[in-house]
């Protein structure tokens, strides 16, 4: 008995036994519980050859999450998964760091195993530009928009990073907050930050708010801790900041709690809003005011996209904007209300 053998008696492609055999996490219960059945049942002994046979069945299809502790790809990749599980596809997941190419990744999972498809989670638009071209199989990005790249078979679905910062941002300037200060993200060309920074700065021009780049932004990793540790920078260089403007969740609570360790409280001695939406955001003392993006949407229409590429009734690339929902919370202070 080999390891084809075990695929047709349990019912799963040769993929989902080989990762069974490999101890990988990204099996459900069910495929385990039946493949192992077999395994026994047989008594069946894995050895190099079988553990190192390449992919060989027609339902791969590889997501590339980019960022390892992004609760957004995540609750968007726990959608997406079970989309494209309902339609009978198997999903390969791979989680890269925020800085790690995705694209070349992707071209050695390509050489490698041949997918039906691929989705991102993220990216950065400069390794496309420079690589996807030896990418055959459609694709698609979640989150970040390919519009202005010329491949066929490279399709987007994001929300409109823009205007959602400029419309959270504008829950600032409605509390009369002038003192704003923003961090997270880098500012490469063609990063999701990028667009985040550029519509918090238009909607602080258009109500006529200054806004210093050397010391009102502040970069850092979408993480906590990096939140944290640059909620600390930017207060040193601008220490009468009135409200902060957080490009991700994480990094907003990772201010949240920085802010507490040396003293303030949010929102009585600072504002804070966050972008995302992410569950965690809704249960923090105070809740979060913020831009929650619609993972459902992003998702299945990813998905969708993706499997109406591979099955040729979608000619050429798409690019869907999903719509955003300002969810207001508990960390906003209006300046205009005396303190009691």
């Amino acid at each position: 008995m080999n390891i084809k053998d075990i695929a047709r008696i349990s019912g799963y492609s040769v993929g989902t036994v080989s990762r069974v055999l490999n101890s990988s996490s990204n099996v459900s219960q069910k495929a385990h519980d039946q493949v192992m059945g077999v395994v026994d049942k047989y008594h069946f002994e894995p050895n190099a050859n079988a553990r190192s046979l390449k992919r060989t069945d027609t339902h791969s299809i590889a997501v590339m999450v980019k960022g390892r502790y992004n609760p957004l790809f995540a609750n968007i990749l726990e959608k997406l998964h079970t989309y494209l599980d309902m339609r009978g596809e198997d999903v390969y997941v791979a989680y890269l760091d925020e800085d790690e190419n995705e694209v070349q990744f992707a071209l050695r999972y390509q050489k490698a195993h041949n997918p039906r498809g691929i989705v991102f989670l993220g990216g950065e638009l400069e390794y496309f530009k420079q690589d996807f071209c030896q990418i055959v199989c459609p694709c698609v990005v979640i989150t970040n928009s390919t519009q202005t790249l010329p491949f066929t078979n490279l399709s987007c679905v994001l929300t409109n990073d823009g205007q959602a910062s400029s419309d959270i941002v504008d829950v600032l300037i409605q509390a009369h907050h002038s003192k704003i200060a923003v961090i997270g993200g880098n500012l490469s060309q063609g990063q999701i930050s990028l667009r985040r920074l550029s519509g918090a700065i238009r909607r602080c021009a258009q109500a006529k708010i200054p806004f210093d780049m050397s010391l009102q932004y502040e970069p850092c990793h979408f993480s906590m801790r990096e939140g944290y540790d640059a909620l600390l920078r930017v207060l040193k260089r601008v220490p009468q900041t009135t409200a902060i403007f957080a490009l991700g969740d994480v990094i907003a609570i990772g201010v949240m709690r920085a802010l507490r360790d040396i003293g303030k409280s949010v929102p009585q001695d600072i504002s804070l809003v966050g972008f995302d939406g992410i569950e965690s955001s809704q249960f923090c003392i105070p809740r979060l005011t913020t831009v929650r993006q619609d993972t459902t949407r992003l998702a299945e229409r990813g998905a969708a996209i993706l499997l109406s590429m591979i099955e040729g009734t979608s000619r050429g690339s798409v690019c869907e904007i999903v719509d955003h929902t300002v969810l207001k919370g508990e960390t906003v202070k209006n300046l205009s209300e005396l303190d009691n």
